[in-house]
């Protein structure tokens, strides 16, 4: 050892091995701290450690226990701290100011002033379960700059990790009251979300940009609260406000449900169209033209209000706002309110009014929830704040029926016409006919569950996984039910006379009335006696491969299948940009030949297409709608079957779709030679 390694020692692994330590013993040669070597000694050192640890591993490999002697460890507790809502009222009132100002980030800054009556470990809840989405999706990963301060001094927070959504803030003694403030990053592209916010408007809900205080109902939470938008815009919602100064606009002390339940469109381009003394049009827009409104268009909303109310004999709200916003940048939406709705389009809505039937649908369907979703809520589905889980069993009635609704008021008020929605049912009862092959192993009742499930992410197999299907074949059973009950009765009563018994009680009450399926079947039972529980056991709860199209097909027409597309299908493929094949060959392709949608086990699926395949070609020439269609009518003219070039990823492959059926396309054809049940269902009350 030279001297100037004395005193030096090089480390090397700690050799845990009893065998080692017998072969060299402790103090003679440690291997835990071996003294460094003459160079000429360290091949034989090295050589003495690497025997020494293979034996050491192979005394490990000889000594592993047994599976059924693994470690296993007990369930560590999942304690909730966060307090129970409890229906007590929340002492003091919340002051909440959201500063919409920044449009041109979409960043909305959220101010809250909350009494506190105690110090210790208070905890604030970022909506979790929101009403009308039916799922867990408050965006709380939108949240950011949180903090929390008391007399201008910070607090201690921390995010609770068993519920995310919560945050607990240490309030010290003597403190009343602590400010909360964060920021409501909404989305700036497509990919991100809804976007809410453009440079010419606006749609802010309260629900995205405010915290509630844990341990309450939300009913019982006063909350006052002020919103702040660019310099000459515009606010519309069902708040009425109590002041205004420049862009911040102040509104009265109401509960945070009513509140949350409360949401406003802003922007520089608006107008109001009053449609009774209870009901307004208030549309907020891209641009000044998109608000050049007919006196026809402003007649058909007008009626839609006078056919909803003689349907329904009662409302169930002070006065009333369709919030409309017309945008080709704000993201699309359809939410139902107890006072209002948020009804999203794109351009179009008014000034290319006969091409955009769909968006017609639209408020039809919204206002019908003020009734049926708002006031008429399952039980199970009603929740008294944001955190407590929801459960969706009733959705056929909720939405099944607000569905049918929306298409009978369109067709009763003329936001469309009879023919228009004829078209419309004939999409539906083919897309449950002969669309949806899942039938067979999924009962309707389990798609209720689909928004918290899925939350509407995009499906690779939507025909055969079911998809919130509640919606459209509720739609058809509920036709079905007004034909049972007319034909039962002679024509004496009607699927009406059930909405008078079952939605227009208490004129004006604005509350919740909640329901179960006793309800539902024993108020059938009341309009017109007949097995209700055995009709919607077979429809709904059992697997039933059969769509339920007897309410067509006993109401006076038929389902049929025409070589030319209805206006109801140009329309969607319109706006689309797709051309859709369902019924000819079993799949949608867009204008650019991405694939859409394929039909479990049709030709398309057969042939391995996929949504996101790329048609490149048909029958060896570039693809285009118009080559595609033709293709399919010469292969049904004893042509040969299309042979598609198709691209996916890195590959391209040449396929065969084998149909010769030609085009198909959904319509009702009609049966009986006077007025049928469904004729009856449509005329103007």
């Amino acid at each position: 050892m030279t001297a100037d390694n004395a005193g030096k020692f090089d480390k090397v692994p700690t050799v845990v091995c009893e065998r080692a330590r017998a072969i060299v013993p402790p103090g003679q040669f440690p291997l835990e701290f071996a003294p460094i070597q003459p160079k000429e000694m360290r091949p034989m050192r090295r050589a003495a450690l690497a025997v020494l640890l293979s034996s050491c591993l192979a005394s490990a490999a000889s000594a592993q226990v047994a599976p059924s002697q693994n470690s296993k460890p007990g369930a560590t507790p999942k304690i909730d701290t966060i307090p129970a809502a409890r229906d007590a009222p929340y002492p003091g009132t919340i002051q909440l100011t959201v500063d919409a100002s920044d449009v041109t980030r979409a960043i909305f800054k959220v101010h809250e002033h909350v009494p506190v009556a105690s110090s210790g470990d208070f905890v604030m809840l970022y909506p979790e379960w929101l009403p009308g989405n039916h799922s867990p999706t408050g965006q709380i990963n939108k949240v950011a700059g949180f903090h929390a301060t008391a007399n201008g001094r910070e607090l201690k927070w921390v995010r609770d990790n068993l519920d995310v959504y919560a945050f607990h803030i240490a309030v010290p003694q003597g403190v009343s009251a602590i400010d909360v403030d964060f920021q409501d990053l909404s989305p700036t592209a497509g990919n991100q979300g809804r976007v809410v916010a453009t440079p010419d408007l606006a749609s802010i809900e309260w629900i995205a940009n405010s915290m509630y205080p844990a341990g309450y109902y939300v009913r019982g939470i006063p909350v006052q609260a002020s919103v702040i938008v660019p310099a000459g815009w515009k606010v519309a919602t069902a708040l009425r406000p109590s002041g205004q100064s420049g862009g911040r606009v102040d509104y009265p002390v109401t509960s945070y449900e009513i509140l949350m339940d409360s949401p406003l469109i802003a922007g520089a381009h608006y107008r109001a169209f009053p449609l009774s003394p209870d009901v307004t049009l208030d549309v907020i827009a891209d641009n000044e033209a998109e608000l050049a409104v007919t006196p026809q268009q402003i007649a058909a909303h007008k009626r839609l209000v006078e056919q909803a109310i003689k349907n329904f004999g009662a409302q169930h709200y002070d006065h009333y706002d369709f919030l409309l916003t017309i945008s080709d940048y704000l993201g699309g939406e359809g939410l139902e309110h107890h006072r209002s709705s948020e009804d999203g389009v794109g351009r179009g809505y008014f000034i290319d009014w006969d091409n955009v039937l769909r968006d017609r649908n639209l408020l039809p369907h919204e206002y019908t929830h003020s009734w049926d979703g708002k006031f008429r809520r399952a039980a199970d589905l009603w929740t008294p704040d944001y955190r407590t889980p929801m459960q969706d069993s009733m959705l056929w009635v909720y939405e099944g029926q607000t569905q049918f609704w929306g298409y009978v008021l369109g067709a009763r008020s003329g936001m469309l016409s009879k023919q228009d929605t004829l078209d419309a049912i004939a999409a539906t009862a083919a897309a449950y006919g002969l669309g949806t092959p899942g039938r067979v192993w999924r009962p309707l009742i389990d798609t209720t569950n689909d928004p918290i499930i899925a939350q509407r992410a995009p499906q690779p197999w939507r025909s055969w996984q079911r998809s919130e299907d509640y919606y459209s074949e509720g739609q058809l059973i509920w036709i079905d039910v007004d034909r049972i009950i007319r034909q039962q009765s002679g024509g004496k009563r009607s699927i009406d006379d059930f909405a008078k018994a079952f939605f227009g009680v208490r004129d004006r009450d604005w509350g919740e009335l909640t329901y179960t399926l006793d309800d539902v079947v024993a108020t059938l039972n009341r309009v017109q006696p007949y097995d209700w529980r055995g009709y919607l056991q077979r429809r709904v709860y059992d697997i039933a491969p059969q769509a339920p199209l007897e309410g067509i097909t006993q109401g006076g027409y038929r389902l049929a299948y025409a070589p030319e597309p209805t206006k109801w299908i140009k329309s969607a493929e319109m706006k689309g940009k797709n051309t859709d094949l369902t019924y000819s060959g079993g799949f949608v392709v867009g204008n650019d030949g991405r694939i859409s949608s394929v039909l479990w086990d049709s030709p398309a699926f057969n042939a391995g297409l996929t949504i996101g395949s790329q048609i490149l070609a048909v029958n060896g020439r570039n693809f285009s709608m118009d080559a595609i269609k033709q293709a399919t009518k010469d292969a049904a003219n004893g042509g040969a079957s299309p042979q598609l070039l198709i691209h996916d990823g890195d590959l391209f492959r040449t396929v065969t779709l084998d149909w010769h059926g030609g085009l198909r396309y959904p319509t009702l054809v009609k049966t009986s030679k006077g007025p049928g049940t469904l004729d009856a269902l449509l005329a103007p009350r």
